[in-house]
C-alpha cells in the first residue's frame, strides 16, 4: 500500500534526513520526500497498518528533525 502525506520541513538537507530515517523504519517499504511539493510518498511492507507505522516514522523523523512535521 501507497500513501502520500503533506510535510513541513525547512529546508531540502533536513528534507533528506527525514527521507533516511523513513526508509529505516520498520514496517516501511519504500519512502521519498519531495521537498518542493512538501510531500512524503511511502509504500508499506504488507499487512502493517499504516497509521501505526507513520506514528514511527514521525519520531524517528523528529529524532533526525526536531522542528519538521509529518500530517497523519
Amino acid at each position: 500500500m501507497k500513501k502520500t502525506y503533506k510535510i513541513d520541513v525547512d529546508c531540502a538537507n533536513c528534507a533528506n534526513k527525514m527521507e533516511d530515517a523513513a526508509k529505516r523504519t520498520d514496517g516501511v517499504k519504500d519512502a521519498t520526500v519531495n521537498f518542493m511539493m512538501l510531500k512524503m510518498h511511502v509504500e508499506f511492507e504488507d499487512g502493517r497498518n499504516p497509521k501505526e507505522v507513520m506514528q514511527e516514522v514521525l519520531k524517528n523523523c523528529k529524532k533526525v528533525e526536531d522542528d519538521c512535521e509529518i500530517f497523519i
